[in-house]
């Protein structure tokens, strides 16, 4: 249960705030003025503060600005019997949640209280989601080519070069993406990605795009489209290869003018984006084989990042298998899991077909169903989905 801090220099309304909160399932702390209840502040770090506006060596604006810089997340409710509107209002403007008058409608307080402390959990939530969202991956390995990616990309970054990123399925070429994006100076704005791949061809202009409304028969309001998303930002155009010629066409119009014009509409926006590319084809065979513009491929490939398959760097493979190993346990709620320098060996030999997004899939398994130790067995029952001892 949450635990409240009380601050107030009259004990009869501890006293009894303190019976209706403690009836409530709260936990409790109290102080009899600003002072005590700063250093009760600091020590019990309380879900939420009621506090008392007069009191003596320091009153509860006092308390409430010394608050607000040591932690801005506690939702504290100023409640006094002196107050008026001004009092109230000045309150609120240096962050109280809410102010309520002496003697306080108990069931007021209350409701206050735990919309204050639902508030609170919803902000510690989209905080913890927002840290997830936006962390970029580690970069895991150590072996020369990755080396060289990562002292690339710290050359690459600080400038707005487009850049195209080369590799098999699964290498890991989105990740380099966000690497670029992290470390740039548009980190604050927006990384936008699009998977040219996934989006039919008749969809690919309204989906970069945008669209007005009734451009099409299914286009039942305006759209705005990727690159005016990432404006300001980066537009990462994942699998390029599978784009259409005409979707083509306008990207390089859209790179080469920084202007884009919506499916349907005859305006021309500005945009600031800096487009990173990938893809898993050769481009320029593509290009012989006029299913891509060569003024397009000289456009994007200002700077080209090869991503090697992990069969060209097994010697990364221990140090990929232990950091999956860690994130994969702690999903579970587990404790992590030892692996036998045997079986790492095994998989080191291993011919990964999907890259490292294969062996991710791989340590699943063998987490799942292996003991408390990986070993050489369990390689090789487990390493190829459908093998094992009952397939």
């Amino acid at each position: 249960m949450a635990h409240i801090l009380i601050i107030d220099d009259e004990k009869s309304i501890r006293k009894t705030l303190s019976e209706i909160l403690g009836y409530e399932g709260y936990k409790l702390s109290e102080a009899s003025d600003g002072l005590e209840g700063l250093n009760l502040f600091k020590s019990k770090e309380p879900d939420a503060v009621l506090c008392d506006i007069k009191m003596p060596k320091m009153d509860g604006l006092e308390f409430l600005e010394k608050a607000k810089e040591i932690n801005p997340d506690v939702p504290v409710i100023m409640i006094s019997g002196h107050g008026n509107i001004d009092t109230a209002v000045e309150a609120v403007k240096k962050g109280a949640y809410d102010y309520i008058s002496k003697p306080p409608d108990l069931n007021r307080l209350l409701i206050t209280l735990r919309n204050a402390l639902d508030k609170n959990t919803l902000v510690a939530e989209a905080k913890v989601l927002r840290k997830k969202v936006n962390k970029t991956p580690d970069m895991i390995g150590d072996s020369e080519p990755i080396l060289k990616i990562k002292e690339t990309i710290d050359k690459v970054a600080p400038t707005d070069a487009r850049v195209l990123v080369t590799g098999e399925n699964g290498v890991g070429k989105e990740l380099v993406a966000r690497w670029i994006h992290a470390r740039s100076n548009r980190a604050a704005a927006p990384l936008v990605e699009v998977n040219c791949a996934a989006i039919p061809g008749e969809l690919i202009e309204s989906e970069l795009f945008g669209h007005e409304k009734g451009s099409f028969t299914s286009a039942i309001k305006q759209r705005i489209g990727k690159f005016e998303q990432a404006n300001g930002g980066t537009l990462f155009l994942d699998e390029i290869g599978d784009m259409s010629l005409n979707a083509q066409a306008k990207v390089l119009r859209a790179l080469q003018e920084g202007k884009i014009t919506r499916v349907g509409g005859d305006k021309e926006i500005s945009v600031d984006v800096r487009v990173i590319a990938a893809t898993n084809k050769d481009l320029l065979k593509e290009v012989e084989e006029r299913n891509f513009r060569l003024d397009l491929y000289h456009r994007l490939s200002v700077i080209i990042i090869h991503v090697p398959s992990l069969n060209d760097r097994e010697a990364d493979v221990p140090l990929l298998v232990d950091k999956f190993l860690g994130d994969i346990c702690g999903e579970y709620g587990i404790a992590k899991k030892q692996i036998d320098k045997a079986a790492m060996k095994s998989l080191q030999a291993h011919q990964w077909t999907g890259n490292i997004r294969e062996l991710r899939n791989v340590v699943e398994r063998l987490v799942i169903l292996s003991g408390k130790c990986i070993t050489p067995e369990d390689v090789a029952s487990y390493v190829v989905p459908g093998s094992g001892p009952e397939s």
